[in-house]
């Protein structure tokens, strides 16, 4: 039960991202945000993962990876509050700090299932990201109730209550010492650098994609539907759905990647979809629903491929860590871009159009990336780093 609490963990690494996009409106009418300034608001999160993420392996391996874990539970808390409580430079510096909090453990869950699940990769990357999904979902259905019935601050802060009681679970874990964990982690021989690894830039390229049609969808889809006539409230359940549609596709999808000949398919199946998806909404948006469920799919089993390819990367905790590192830093950096690109087009020219095109352009690349880096085996070994 105590190594199953990675999954609590879980539940914690979305609820504070995936409920702003429901409430930009009522954020950007009371804080004055335009459309750029709401997609910088939705990108910074991500350009806190680019920053922190290449780090977090010096942390881990000064510290353990469990106590990183919990300070980044903690830290996490912190920046809930500060983000809604403390006025207009709140709102970013509590939002970088989130970013930086959740990227800790964007990096170091990959490696811990790794260690833990060792003879079930696929599948526990399946259930962790069943768990991500169902806090980035119930969160995201909630945010407009709870803000309609008290106030959009409360609405965002709430979540520091889950990242706490997930730390006083995980404490216990924290108490091992990190020397023991570093002797688990660590295995025999060396990797080339993971940056001068043509596999690892593959994987990286796939996680960015990915990463960026997610968070443009999560960030702008409510808006988007709103401008179509729908009401806010619906607007939320459509990315409850959205969200809650990637547990079936994240638990489905690691039949294909089990087996490595399969694999290549599976990056290709998780991907199609979501270009279908934006495909539809830009010829019948009428039929959004419809959308919602096939991009829904495709991006929980989008996000499970991406995570399953870096937990296999590696020949232990250690490598595994380092690749997170890389593909989570330069993939969300490039992530970091799609939802202020997205309000920058839907800006300039008054509509959505420019922006779902860019993103079915970003899915075709995706198709490609993903194909590409599950044809590989893992990182090259060598003598030395």
């Amino acid at each position: 039960m105590l190594v199953a609490t990675i999954f609590l963990v879980a539940l914690c690494l979305r609820p504070a991202l995936t409920t702003v996009g429901p409430l930009l409106p009522q954020i950007s009418a009371d804080e004055h945000l335009g459309e750029v300034a709401q997609g910088l608001l939705g990108a910074l999160p991500l350009l806190a993962f680019a920053l922190i993420s290449p780090q977090v392996h010096r942390v881990s391996g000064r510290f353990g990876a469990e106590r990183a874990v919990l300070g980044a539970l903690l830290l996490l808390a912190a920046g809930g509050v500060v983000r809604s409580y403390t006025g207009d430079p709140g709102l970013w510096l509590g939002t970088l700090v989130i970013g930086s909090a959740i990227a800790v453990g964007n990096v170091l869950v990959p490696a811990i299932v790794r260690r833990d699940y060792a003879a079930n990769v696929s599948r526990a990357t399946g259930a962790y990201t069943a768990f991500i999904t169902i806090g980035a979902a119930v969160a995201s259905a909630v945010a407009v109730p709870i803000a309609d019935a008290v106030d959009w601050r409360l609405s965002l802060a709430v979540w520091s209550l889950l990242a706490l009681l997930v730390a006083a679970f995980w404490a216990p874990r924290a108490r091992v010492p990190a020397a023991r964990h570093a002797e688990a982690a660590a295995g025999p021989g060396e990797t080339v650098s993971v940056w001068r690894q043509r596999r690892a830039w593959l994987i990286t390229a796939f996680m960015g994609l990915q990463s960026t049609c997610f968070y443009v969808l999560i960030t702008w889809l409510p808006t988007i539907e709103i401008a179509n006539g729908v009401s806010e409230r619906t607007a939320g359940l459509h990315l409850f759905a959205f969200q809650g549609l990637g547990i079936a596709g994240g638990l489905a999808i690691p039949f294909l990647l089990r087996h490595p000949h399969r694999r290549a398919a599976g990056a290709v199946t998780a991907s199609v979809p979501t270009v279908l998806a934006v495909l539809g909404l830009l010829a019948a948006p009428q039929l959004a629903v419809l959308w919602v469920v096939i991009a829904g799919l495709g991006q929980g089993a989008a996000l499970v491929t991406a995570l399953t390819l870096i937990s296999l990367g590696g020949h232990n905790q250690a490598e595994t860590t380092r690749l997170s590192g890389m593909a989570q830093s330069l993939g969300y950096l490039f992530a970091a871009a799609g939802p202020i690109a997205a309000g920058f087009l839907a800006e300039r020219t008054g509509a959505w159009q420019a922006t779902l095109i860019m993103l079915v352009v970003i899915g075709l690349l995706q198709i490609a990336a993903g194909a590409a880096a599950a044809r590989d085996t893992t990182l090259v070994r060598s003598g030395a780093l």
